[in-house]
């Protein structure tokens, strides 16, 4: 193993010999894409203003696949590169390395989003994720194995997806609110009993799992209804719902810091559990909510304008 990893450490050094600034700059900003603050960001975009449907399974995805990268990261117990060699790390990441899980989220992700469109999509979405994946190895935080395993994970994750994300929504839609509320809560569970070091994607799979049956159920939201034909003050309108959406956001992420305990309190964890939940809550429930009470939106079952 000490051999495969001094050959991973030369590949690195040879790689980052032939870079300078600008191409520095660039890897960082491909590395960025691959991050979990991107999606974070992107995901709400999606789900308020192109499609809560694919907005939804989006974050499902992005849930499952950081909880099992992050399980398998403690599994394997890898050093990253800038571990056996500090000088190799140009920026530095927390946890272990393998399987990387930048290559993983960015096929995932990239994936499922090429599958929405044409075949040349996949292209792109292949193409991307080797960039974001060789910004990796190029800055020094994972090793070519690393890699490898991330994206052969990823493949696997978009192959189920693909496989079972329609069966499982039937089932669920079947089930009604109640089935769906039992496999969120469920879900949260066992994320956090398996890895109780990330509370917080637990607490987020129970905020969004709610949040969207809420909305669904109650309310009607619909990202894409009554925008055809709008012209410009579509534009207006989706950006109206984005700086309400963030601002809230922002409001309760922010707001809710003052009150909350000292982090060696027995009730720190609880509380960080309900204020991420509440605060996922808000993304796929609240602010679509309010989109339809300012008429930022429309309900599902009407065409143009409609009351709530």
């Amino acid at each position: 193993m000490e051999d495969l990893y001094q050959w991973g450490l030369a590949l690195i050094r040879t790689i980052q010999g032939a870079g300078n600034p600008v191409l520095t700059a660039t890897m960082k900003g491909l590395t960025f894409l691959g991050s979990l603050y991107f999606y974070v960001l992107v995901i709400p975009l999606v789900y308020w203003c192109v499609d809560e449907r694919k907005g939804f399974r989006l974050g499902l995805m992005m849930i499952l696949s950081t909880a099992l990268n992050t399980l398998l990261k403690v599994s394997f117990k890898q050093p990253r590169p800038f571990h056996l060699d500090p000088q190799v790390g140009m920026i530095t990441e927390q946890g272990y390395g393998l399987p990387s899980g930048h290559a993983q989220m960015s096929l995932t992700m990239w994936g499922i989003v090429a599958s929405w469109g044409r075949r040349l999509f996949f292209v792109f979405a292949v193409l991307i994720s080797f960039l974001i994946g060789f910004s990796r190895l190029y800055l020094g935080v994972h090793f070519h194995t690393d890699l490898i395993a991330g994206w052969l994970i990823g493949g696997v994750v978009l192959a189920l997806y693909a496989l079972c994300a329609g069966p499982i929504e039937t089932l669920l839609v079947r089930g009604g609110l109640r089935a769906q509320l039992i496999t969120t809560a469920a879900a949260a569970l066992l994320i956090n009993a398996l890895l109780p070091q990330e509370a917080a994607l637990g607490s987020i799979a129970l905020g969004m799992g709610g949040g969207y049956a809420f909305i669904t159920r109650f309310a009607g939201f619909s990202a894409r209804r009554g925008l055809e034909g709008m012209g410009p003050k579509r534009f207006l309108i989706l950006a109206a719902r984005c700086l309400t959406g963030f601002t809230g956001a922002a409001l309760l992420y922010l707001g809710s810091r003052p009150l909350a305990p000292d982090h060696t309190s027995a009730f720190y964890r609880l509380f960080n559990f309900c204020r991420f939940a509440l605060l996922q809550f808000w993304i796929s429930g609240g602010a679509p909510w309010f989109f339809l009470r300012l008429g930022l939106a429309w309900k599902r079952e009407h065409g143009g304008p409609g009351g709530v």
